[in-house]
């Protein structure tokens, strides 16, 4: 359908979904994720992902969005950056296509995401873009991406021209 990159905040979102960046234990952290926990309501989030328990790196489950404007929140758990020769950039790639085939699943005809494992997780900005973007780019559904800071959302833009996304 579409690809849109915009400066906004992930948790005012109102497409149906929004893409937690997760880790594997599924408990609230900083950036994103606290953010996510924060306004979707900690106890009943953190319930909803205590019933669940788990999630591999590169992979994604779903939870109701509780609080949030988006009806369920997707945690998807990206890969740690360890240099590049770990298979990081293909765990990255698949919690992407995880996270979609979950919207599609649920019936869902939208879905917004961060720029996964390149914040605290260290996955270089442009190889997160890269990744993203490919992984999502053949798509049915309208794809958002949810960025604060100016310069990544440049790069996001930049990295979408090159690959003839907009």
């Amino acid at each position: 359908m579409s690809i849109i990159l915009e400066k906004k905040n992930i948790v005012q979102e109102e497409t149906d979904a929004i893409v937690n960046a997760a880790n594997e234990e599924l408990l609230a952290g900083g950036g994103v994720c606290g953010a996510i926990f924060r306004t979707a309501g900690f106890d009943p989030l953190t319930r909803a992902c205590d019933a669940i328990g788990h999630c591999d790196t590169g992979s994604a489950v779903i939870t109701p969005g509780f609080h949030l404007r988006a009806r369920y929140i997707i945690h998807a758990v990206g890969p740690v950056w360890q240099g590049g020769n770990h298979g990081e950039r293909e765990k990255l790639s698949s919690c992407y296509k995880a996270s979609l085939a979950l919207a599609e699943e649920h019936g869902l005809s939208s879905i917004t995401f961060p720029l996964i494992s390149a914040g605290i997780f260290g996955v270089p900005v442009d190889v997160a873009w890269e990744t993203a973007l490919t992984a999502v780019k053949d798509s049915d559904l309208s794809v958002h991406f949810a960025i604060l800071d100016d310069d990544i959302l440049a790069a996001g833009r930049k990295a979408a021209e090159r690959l003839g996304i907009q």
